[in-house]
């Protein structure tokens, strides 16, 4: 049985258990995904984009 979660809910989870359970302040979260949609739209996100998706096809194969 395949379950498909979609990576935005995942990295939800993980900012919510981030300030719940290690005290992480809010403001460093919400920073911290301002600065995951600045990169996407530097001339990084190709090299992003495509390095995640070559790792994700290798686990994917093992």
């Amino acid at each position: 049985m395949t379950i498909s979660l979609p990576l935005v809910v995942l990295l939800g989870f993980f900012a919510w258990g981030t300030v719940k359970f290690l005290g992480v302040r809010t403001w460093i979260v919400v920073l911290i995904a301002l600065f995951g949609f600045w990169l996407s739209d530097t001339f990084m996100a190709p090299a992003i984009e495509s390095e995640t998706l070559r790792r994700g096809h290798r686990q994917q194969l093992t």
